[in-house]
């Protein structure tokens, strides 16, 4: 995990992360992460018939698969 989360949390509480905010942060970034793979699981699941459409579903879909990995990336949360 990067420093990330325990800076935010002392900028919350003044004081060093405990163990229990540390993963209680992780868990919430987590689930960020998994609503953004699940749109992802959405968005791809889409069906059109016209091929732009199709590549810019596609597309989006990786977006928000990216979005997921990058969250996750940006507070040091193991993949």
């Amino acid at each position: 995990m990067n420093e990330r989360i325990k800076e935010l949390i002392k900028q919350v509480y003044g004081t060093q992360a405990t163990e229990q905010e540390i993963k209680l942060a992780e868990l919430i970034i987590s689930e960020c992460a998994a609503l953004a793979k699940s749109k992802s699981e959405y968005i791809q699941s889409m069906e059109t018939d016209d091929r732009g459409d199709q590549m810019q579903i596609q597309s989006l879909a990786w977006q928000f698969e990216e979005f997921g990995y990058k969250i996750k990336k940006h507070f040091g949360i193991d993949q």
